[in-house]
């Protein structure tokens, strides 16, 4: 499936397609995967640590970035692509991850704030 017409080299090594490697041409080069089709890795620039995959496509993705091709952000992080830390407040939040949008954090009754770090309009107390 992957060989060049032409054959193989005097030592028996076939030529390849770009996207296949291997001395049969029985793999995926770098950057590619799901061998037979080798279809490209795709992975984010700006999200991924490299272009390389797992054989199944899996991008190897920074801390921060998640998702097949790390082209989103991971749990506590929020913004894509900049994936800034959530930072919820650990007593007025009901868990440490947010909105992966906004980056508004969930909060626990009568608290407020992006992140759930002051309370709501006619109370007082904070933290409770």
């Amino acid at each position: 499936v992957g060989t060049l017409p032409g054959g193989c080299d005097s030592v028996g090594r076939c030529f390849c397609r770009a996207e296949f490697a291997g001395p049969r041409c029985e793999q995926c080069s770098p950057g590619h995967h799901s061998y037979p089709h080798c279809y490209a890795c795709s992975c984010d620039p700006r999200g991924a640590v490299d272009n390389d995959c797992s054989p199944a496509g899996q991008c190897r993705c920074h801390l921060n970035f998640a998702g097949h091709t790390c082209n989103q952000c991971a749990l506590g992080f929020y913004g894509y692509p900049s994936c800034t830390p959530c930072q919820c407040s650990q007593e007025g939040s009901l868990h440490s991850t947010c909105d992966q949008d906004t980056g508004q954090c969930s909060c626990r009754p009568k608290v407020t704030g992006l992140r759930c770090d002051s309370c709501v309009p006619g109370t007082y107390g904070f933290p409770h």
